[in-house]
């Protein structure tokens, strides 16, 4: 039975392909990483989500997924003015998250 719809190709994500040592290096460096629940508390304060797109949550949501090409696209975004730091419930250090996801993604070497 045919319902009208289809998966598209380049939507499709397949977590088991995905390249796990950037991911790796990143908890390794920052451990807070792991203790963020997607409350949207850092998406609300944030500077530079009121004159741009920015998030903070799909910026995690991205790094998780592999999906680098678009995250670094998303990081450029990023004032690092740190309320995100301040707000968050579960002391996540966004503001060193973002800096590291930069860092990982600008670097030269495969991890």
């Amino acid at each position: 039975m045919k319902f009208g719809y289809s998966l598209s190709s380049s939507r499709t994500i397949d977590l088991d392909k995905l390249d796990q040592k950037k991911q790796d290096a990143f908890t390794n460096e920052i451990p807070t990483f792991k203790r963020c629940f997607a409350c949207g508390g850092c998406a609300a304060t944030c500077s530079a989500q009121q004159h741009t797109d920015f998030n903070v949550l799909k910026c995690n949501l991205l790094f998780r997924r592999g999906q680098f090409d678009t995250l670094a696209k998303e990081l450029e975004k990023c004032m690092l003015c740190g309320k995100c730091t301040l707000v968050c419930p579960r002391n996540v250090n966004t503001r060193a998250m973002i800096m590291k996801m930069r860092k990982i993604l600008n670097s030269k070497t495969n991890l």
